[in-house]
């Protein structure tokens, strides 16, 4: 179950469970009272909740009595066990459970369902008494009152079953992130860190208590899925369009609209006051079989003689036509429309989309995860949204996709959590009354998201531009900005950019004019820094605002390099740093079992792309493309450039396979590869693709200087 791994502990879902009990010894104790409340989305919902009292057909002793407050005349009319656990299994509902010290509260509800001769299945459970060991190992104690006073959590209700469930998910939500701090973020991880624990344990095993199940142990449910599901994850919106955009004019009457519907076999027109001049969709409106179905059922047919700007819909909803179509999917299926206009990159409508040219691609429950980020309300509803990637990507690599189709995929996922983090901030600034953007802005992708070949295994890399004519002071309004977007980021399951390349940092916010300066000064100079910080520049990809001003920047980057070799010639000086992959015998350079097949391959092929796209200006972002290009130039060595584009498909071929299982199991996503998880063909595909990468040096030598 990739999905439920890889899911972050800022969104879980789960129950918060407590019981009391007539005894300290699971295998004897007997259970007096049940509670659980609910954690929806990373939120404690207080008001949800199940408390139910017990009669357990034995004398309550006086000392339980007196910790619980639950005495023999307080149970004398409750159901038995027997009557109360499939109403608390069912609000339980197979969620994850946290408790505090959990394992005992099971352990006890595992005896009482073996006397009932109910069948039993332990639940997958965090445990806060462990969780609090993991993030603060130096604290004196972790009882439920030692952590409510270091987390600063209000207790409710001391030692009955609901107040303390409550508690417990109180200190749940503030552990989350002392524990994001420590470096884990998702269920599963959480849930192996706590398993390092071995002697904390092997104590609880020795007392009988009930044993976590790890989420990665359990089957994935059955779905049915066809190759037909990854389809909208192959096709760009501009490869299935209409074009170019229909467009009437706003006084055009229904009937000659009509009669053009028909006579071009089209289910919709839009509608511009130029006419049948493309427009910025605020401006665009639609009307489609539907609207005319609507006028006459309304007007009869007098509403033929209508404007068709009466009839129309507006403003015209849009996707970009870069844009992969399960986008649009999700689009049409959460407003529950049929049209979509399409906009290029300076934000023009410039064609049709129709679920009728959809129907070809059909689609699964997952493809809707692009659009929930696109309208998640909150960095919990982000997070939520974000944990499903990882079950698309285990789903596209079960259809068949190539790996760079699912590098694209994720990219634009991360474009568009991007996107959706600057709207998010942009608001909360706005609501918290700083005001609204003083100017023109855009924030942008670099590295691989710019390229399209994101994998699982991902941190920041975002720039912020704005327009020259800021007013004074600008910058202060843009760093705040800049500030709560990389923090939603990295809440929702983008860590921060160990190297700082975030908005955040001055280096990577500036106005346009900064901008040029900066790349300029990066070009000219060349230091090494300067080259850790242009390299990734090429690679600019607008994910929210202005695009123009990301594109001109962009394209400004490759001309002030162009006829510059000795510039390009230094984004690959470092290469005899890279590591080999292969020993003298033909054997893989391990450690611990694993090859990193980011230093040894992947890093070396993007690098010598980029430099080599920069020196014979071959203005692309992938490296494939970029590769397509240099080879169209006839500069030599076509099949050696043609060996590296196989070479990094089948690294990231390797590479993703790998992260989603290593998510499974909950282990963080790296760029390392288990050399014995390969079969004998994955291991020959590695060797060629490590053989193509020994030859980067001389390919980077003999193109550099060739015209």
């Amino acid at each position: 179950m990739a999905g439920r791994s890889a899911t972050p502990l800022i969104s879980l879902d789960a129950a918060v469970n407590d019981t009391e009990t007539t005894g300290l010894d699971p295998r004897h104790a007997r259970i007096v009272e049940l509670a659980a409340v609910r954690l929806t989305g990373g939120r404690l919902d207080e008001s949800s909740h199940l408390r139910r009292l017990v009669r357990p057909d034995q004398p309550i002793p006086a000392s339980a009595a007196r910790i619980h407050g639950i005495d023999d005349a307080a149970v004398a009319d409750a159901p038995r066990f027997a009557a109360v656990w499939p109403e608390f299994s069912a609000f339980l509902g197979g969620a994850v459970v946290i408790g505090h010290s959990v394992g005992f509260d099971f352990a006890v509800i595992r005896s009482e369902c073996a006397r009932a001769s109910i069948g039993w299945q332990a639940p997958p459970m965090l445990d806060t008494a462990l969780l609090a060991q993991v993030a603060a190992p130096a604290l004196a104690a972790h009882s439920l009152e030692s952590l409510a006073a270091w987390l600063g959590v209000e207790t409710a209700g001391r030692h009955s079953a609901l107040g303390d469930a409550i508690t417990t998910g109180r200190i749940f939500c503030a552990l989350v992130p002392k524990l994001r701090e420590c470096g884990i973020r998702t269920l599963a991880e959480a849930m192996r860190a706590c398993d390092k624990l071995h002697a904390a344990l092997e104590d609880r095993h020795r007392a009988g208590w009930s044993e976590a199940v790890p989420v990665w142990s359990q089957p994935a449910p059955d779905r049915q899925r066809s190759r037909g599901d990854s389809d909208p994850y192959r096709h760009r919106v501009g490869a299935i369009m209409t074009s170019p955009a229909r467009a009437v004019g706003i006084d055009m009457m229904l009937r000659a609209a009509l009669d053009i519907m028909a006579g071009e076999r089209v289910s919709s027109l839009f509608v511009s006051p130029a006419g049948g001049a493309p427009a910025p969709p605020a401006e665009t409106g639609i009307v489609t079989e539907r609207d005319v179905l609507r006028a006459l059922s309304a007007q009869g047919a007098a509403a033929l003689d209508a404007p068709v700007g009466e009839v129309m819909s507006k403003p015209l909803v849009t996707v970009p036509r870069d844009a992969l179509a399960y986008v649009a999917v999700g689009r049409m299926n959460r407003l529950q429309i049929r049209h979509l206009g399409v906009t290029d990159d300076s934000g023009r409508v410039v064609g049709a989309l129709s679920a009728r040219d959809l129907l070809r691609l059909r689609a699964g429950g997952a493809i809707e995860l692009g659009d929930e980020l696109a309208t998640a309300n909150d960095v919990h509803d982000l997070g939520q949204s974000w944990t499903k990637l990882t079950q698309v990507v285990a789903d596209l690599l079960e259809d068949g996709l190539s790996a760079r189709e699912i590098a694209e995929v994720i990219s634009q996922n991360v474009i568009e959590m991007t996107r959706r983090a600057a709207e998010l901030s942009q608001a909360a600034m706005a609501a918290g009354g700083q005001g609204g953007p003083p100017c023109a802005y855009a924030v942008a992708v670099l590295g691989s998201a710019g390229r399209g070949e994101s994998l699982l295994a991902m941190d920041q890399d975002n720039a912020l531009v704005y327009a020259d004519d800021a007013p004074a002071g600008a910058d202060r309004w843009f760093e705040q900005f800049a500030v709560r977007v990389s923090d939603i980021l990295h809440d929702a399951g983008i860590p921060y950019c160990k190297g700082g390349v975030m908005a955040k940092n001055p280096l990577w916010r500036g106005a346009e004019a900064d901008w040029r300066g900066r790349i300029d000064r990066w070009i000219l100079r060349s230091n090494p820094q300067d080259l850790l910080s242009v390299d990734i520049f090429f690679d600019l990809r607008v994910a929210h605002g202005d695009a123009g001003l990301t594109d001109r920047l962009w394209r400004h980057a490759f001309d002030a390099a162009r006829g510059k070799p000795e510039f390009a010639k230094l984004l690959v000086a470092d290469f005899g740093a890279m590591p080999a992959g292969r020993t003298w015998f033909g054997g893989f350079r391990t450690e611990q079992g694993r090859i990193d097949l980011k230093r040894t391959g992947l890093f070396g092929i993007v690098s010598v792309a980029r430099a080599l796209a920069v020196c014979h200006h071959v203005v692309e972002r992938s490296t494939p493309v970029r590769l397509s290009g240099l080879m169209a130039l006839k500069l030599g060595l076509e099949g050696d450039l043609d060996a590296l584009a196989d070479a990094q498909g089948v690294l990231l071929s390797l590479i993703l396979d790998q992260q989603v299982d290593d998510i499974r199991h909950g282990k963080p996503a790296a760029n390392t590869v288990e050399v014995k998880r390969l079969s004998r063909r994955d291991r020959a595909r590695l060797r060629t693709a490590l053989q193509a990468v020994e030859n980067l040096d001389e390919i980077a030598r003999s193109l550099l200087f060739r015209n």
